[in-house]
């Protein structure tokens, strides 16, 4: 099984890719392990790209969560026999962020980089709030659903999510 899982950030992507991963034995690849160095450097492009690759390459069934659409975007779409797109609104995601990093302050998430302790700053709250969820970053997830429509499931908030998720445990979805 391949799932990729898409969307807004801080709509449990991470957590929703560690489930299935569990569920699936699959192993799972967090992108923000990709993206990030320690301190929150951003890692060479190429050096992503052919991380990237390689897990793609070398397994037959993955999870991966994340858009990061430089990060063989298309090709993890057309390879996945399910796209799970979490598109939470924007309170409930910053509601979020916010218990995270109360939770995680000062220390690393297992779904981040090493060397990357949980953090929150404005640039990064108005990401989550406005321009990470754009109406044209929301018109790019809703297209995967009209390009993907038998294999992309559409979550808008946790009770789909929770029910899509219950239908996957049996076998449904």
């Amino acid at each position: 099984m391949k799932i990729a899982v898409v969307g807004f950030a801080g709509s449990g992507k991470s957590t929703l890719a560690q489930t299935l991963g569990e569920l699936t034995g699959a192993p799972v690849l967090h992108l923000d392990t990709v993206q990030f160095l320690p301190d929150w450097e951003i890692r060479p492009e190429e050096e992503k790209q052919a991380m990237v690759r390689e897990f793609l390459d070398s397994h037959s069934a993955w999870i991966i969560d994340g858009n990061y659409r430089r990060l063989s975007f298309e090709r993890r779409l057309a390879e996945a026999d399910q796209i799970w797109i979490l598109l939470f609104n924007r309170f409930t995601r910053f509601s979020r962020v916010l218990r995270r990093y109360r939770r995680y302050r000062g220390q690393q998430r297992p779904d981040m980089a090493q060397g990357c302790q949980e953090k929150l700053d404005g640039a990064f709250a108005r990401w989550v709030l406005w321009e990470g969820c754009t109406p044209e970053k929301n018109r790019q997830m809703k297209d995967i659903v009209r390009q993907y429509p038998q294999k992309s499931h559409l979550f808008l908030n946790q009770l789909q999510a929770d029910a899509g998720l219950r239908l996957f445990r049996e076998g449904r979805l």
